[in-house]
């Protein structure tokens, strides 16, 4: 049996009622830190900060006096202090952000919650718009209603389906705050990664330093010798680190305080941090010792061969993309395309799919891609045409595109995924091992590299 108009009406407000009533009231949020705790931290934020600083004063002017025992022990002490300044630091940050994310999930919870409950009213709603719909002007005539209370029922029905459209937008208002509210949480989770990330290398940092602190202290102030026996042995080390081979993809490699000297002149550049920017380089020799070195033998299909094994593999390079632009770069170097090496295609060691190689150089950029980086990096190193097989092309090269990709924010998420995006045009996925796996090597590298910059900074 049809249900009556008014009946129909009844059954609409409630649910219009109570739709609306779910979508604008906002349940009360778990309790945050209250106004009191929230100063409180602040103030020994700002008060650890100052500490910082002024400890970094301190290690700066004993680094500029002359090397001593007691000097070498105040400078150590003070750089403890600072490493733990730092840990009080990122805790406080921790602290707040842990907060922060807290509130911001349960806000989306709630928004997700207002979104469903809109979603069941409004199919409801429609149902029943569309039976109202279907009550013909027969129906309306042989109704027991008499006219006024009928046309009363339309009036009500336009009025509802008003409130359709506005029950529409509502929706729609949260589902927008949702998206809002997810890439906030996005941006607090990954400041908390990083300075979880920070907290754990003031521990080794802490440990290190307390270590090399005992060694001192071990020595009698009076036993000058073993003291200069100490300072020998670091300069001594200082000195293999400098003079230690860097190994540069597709090239001849230098040494490491020839690639420290371009990689600092980048970072001024760019913003890049040096030991990223040589994570990077060494990152891509690895791969490059597994893929191997091609040559390009034809350039209308492409196809080439190993530089050291003479196998034939197909889709070196892109046609007509890479290929065109790779003839173009070394008849301007007068270099013999066919037998500059570039890199192999993918496939065998790091993915069971076969894509493009044709990489070119320590920073492995593809032919068209150096092509549209090339004027800049010419004017950053003051040449008037950058070779992708010369180290000091290479590292300015990797330090602009790193800093394309975001890499000189700095924190550990801005390298991480800056790296990945440098190898797969995308950002670190934990989900995708294949991907993330390259970031996570880099930023490990970049952990050593920056122990060895430090230390030829102690020396």
């Amino acid at each position: 049996m049809r249900f009556r108009p008014y009946i129909s009406i009844f059954l609409i407000c409630f649910f219009l009622l109570s739709a609306f009533n779910f979508l604008l009231l906002t349940p009360a949020l778990a309790q945050d830190l209250t106004p009191a705790q929230r100063a409180e931290l602040q103030a020994e934020y700002d008060k650890t900060l100052k500490e910082i600083d002024e400890l970094q004063g301190t290690i700066d002017n004993l680094r500029q006096q002359q090397k001593s025992l007691k000097g070498d022990i105040s400078l150590l002490t003070a750089q403890i202090n600072q490493a733990e300044a730092v840990l009080k630091q990122k805790t406080i940050v921790i602290r707040k952000l842990a907060t922060e994310i807290n509130a911001k999930t349960q806000r989306i919870n709630t928004l997700t919650a207002k979104i469903e409950q809109g979603k069941i009213s409004l199919a409801e709603l429609i149902r029943k718009t569309n039976e109202l719909d279907s009550y013909s002007l027969p129906e309306a005539m042989l109704s027991d209603k008499d006219f006024s209370e009928f046309f009363a029922d339309i009036d009500s029905f336009n009025s509802i389906q008003k409130s359709l459209a506005e029950l529409f937008a509502a929706v729609r208002e949260a589902k927008a705050e949702t998206e809002k509210e997810k890439r906030v949480l996005d941006e607090k989770k990954n400041q908390e990664e990083d300075a979880k990330y920070v907290v754990e290398l003031k521990k080794k940092e802490v440990a290190k330093n307390q270590s090399e602190k005992k060694q001192l202290l071990a020595v009698n102030t009076t036993q000058e010798n073993a003291y200069n026996l100490i300072l020998a042995d670091k300069q001594q080390k200082a000195e293999r680190i400098r003079t230690a081979l860097f190994n540069l993809r597709d090239t001849e490699g230098i040494s490491f305080g020839v690639a420290l000297t371009y990689a600092n002149a980048a970072s001024q550049k760019t913003g890049v941090r040096p030991a990223l920017i040589l994570a990077i380089l060494s990152q891509e020799s690895d791969m490059g010792k597994n893929v191997g070195s091609c040559y390009i033998k034809n350039l209308q299909t492409g196809d080439g061969v190993g530089k050291n094994t003479g196998t034939f593999f197909e889709r070196v390079m892109k046609v007509p993309r890479d290929t065109e632009a790779f003839q173009r770069i070394t008849d301007v170097l007068r270099l013999p395309w066919a037998t500059t090496p570039v890199s192999c295609p993918l496939g065998t060691a790091y993915t069971s799919s076969r894509g493009y190689g044709g990489a070119m150089g320590p920073s492995q950029f593809i032919p068209s891609t150096w092509e549209l980086f090339k004027q800049r990096i010419a004017k950053a190193i003051g040449v008037s045409e950058p070779n992708p097989w010369q180290a000091q092309d290479a590292v300015m090269a990797t330090a602009i595109y790193l800093m394309d990709l975001g890499a000189a924010g700095g924190t550990y998420t801005a390298e991480r995924n800056a790296s990945c995006r440098y190898y797969s045009g995308r950002s670190c996925d934990n989900r995708r091992p294949a991907n993330s796996f390259y970031g996570t090597g880099v930023l490990q590298k970049a952990e050593q590299i920056q122990g060895n910059i430090d230390f030829l900074k102690s020396v």
